[in-house]
């Protein structure tokens, strides 16, 4: 299943959601959300900073990560990026295979 690596940032409604309710009560929420997505929650580590929140979760597929990107971006109280993570494997196999790319002149 392929991995992702979620950068949050909370909106001053979303911190004051987080403040109210915890820190472990979010990350169970987001464990639930990830897992009736047909994932799993990996990580979820909150940091000091631009972002917030760091979560790494397994998700099926590009169409889900889509959606749920749309759902917590569409809330209004979280801003999101995802990062596909990759396994050492795929590189591997990336990296053997031949792409015909051409630079642009100069």
């Amino acid at each position: 299943m392929p991995k992702y690596l979620f950068e949050a940032s909370y909106t001053a409604e979303g911190m004051n959601g987080l403040k109210s309710k915890g820190g472990s009560a979010r990350v169970s929420a987001v464990k639930e959300l990830i897992e009736n997505l047909g994932g799993s929650l990996e990580c979820f580590y909150f940091a000091l900073g631009d972002t917030d929140a760091f979560i790494v979760a397994d998700l099926p597929d590009s169409a889900t990560v889509a959606a749920l990107q749309m759902a917590v971006n569409g809330s209004g109280t979280i801003s999101s990026r995802t990062v596909a993570l990759l396994t050492p494997s795929e590189i591997d196999e990336a990296a053997k295979r031949d792409v015909p790319f051409h630079p642009p002149a100069t």
